[in-house]
């Protein structure tokens, strides 16, 4: 039984430096079609190390990190505060990969925030505007309406609330999978050495 998605990969087809790779496979899941080849779980966990994962869309790649936005004020906003360590998986059925990176969390700067919230499509900025991520409401219209409200008022001047803005993940190791078909699948992590990145194929 054939699998499109069974491809050997080989270390000597892995670029040295791991954030390329990703860069890498992001336009591969392009190329191919795939819908948000940036959305990605992200797991946190709280103080005492209670774990919780959810989907968010990683809207920076760059060699400083992988950056996300959010609520300041939300779950995973709580958890990052007490316990400023991350890990996210990216994963593209299609193409049988999946990339995972794991490190230290910070807030990128206001600035930063403030650039990408003014790109964002008005109806985004008022449900951020609005909304106090994770907390209990009363209805989708008391939502509505506040979201309403505030759109009559700024129109499409909507300020980035203090509430909320970006993470920025500095991966200290990284892991790429490509699904094989015996199920033997390829595995590589990467780990710091003294001259760069050392990478190192795993079991699967």
């Amino acid at each position: 039984m054939s699998d499109d998605r069974d491809r050997p990969l080989e270390q000597e087809d892995l670029d040295p430096d791991p954030l390329r790779q990703l860069e890498r496979w992001l336009v591969d899941a392009r190329a191919a079609g795939i819908e948000l080849p940036e959305a990605a779980a992200l797991a946190t966990a709280s103080a005492d190390g209670a774990p919780s994962v959810r989907m968010v869309l990683v809207k920076g790649v760059a060699p400083d990190g992988l950056v996300f936005y959010t609520g300041y004020g939300s779950r995973k906003g709580r958890e990052l505060a007490e316990n400023p360590r991350a890990a996210l998986v990216l994963y593209w059925h299609e193409l049988g990969r999946q990339a995972r990176a794991e490190g230290t969390v910070e807030r990128v700067s206001d600035g930063e925030s403030d650039a990408y919230f003014r790109s964002r499509p008005i109806g985004s900025r008022l449900s951020a505007a609005v909304s106090s991520q994770s907390e209990v409401v009363e209805s989708r219209e008391q939502l509505e309406r506040a979201a309403a409200e505030l759109g009559a008022r700024a129109g499409e001047d909507v300020p980035r609330p203090e509430s909320w803005g970006g993470f920025r993940l500095r991966p200290a190791v990284w892991e790429f999978w490509q699904h094989r078909l015996d199920r033997l699948h390829d595995r590589f992590r990467y780990r710091p050495g003294a001259d760069g990145w050392i990478v190192e194929r795993l079991a699967p």
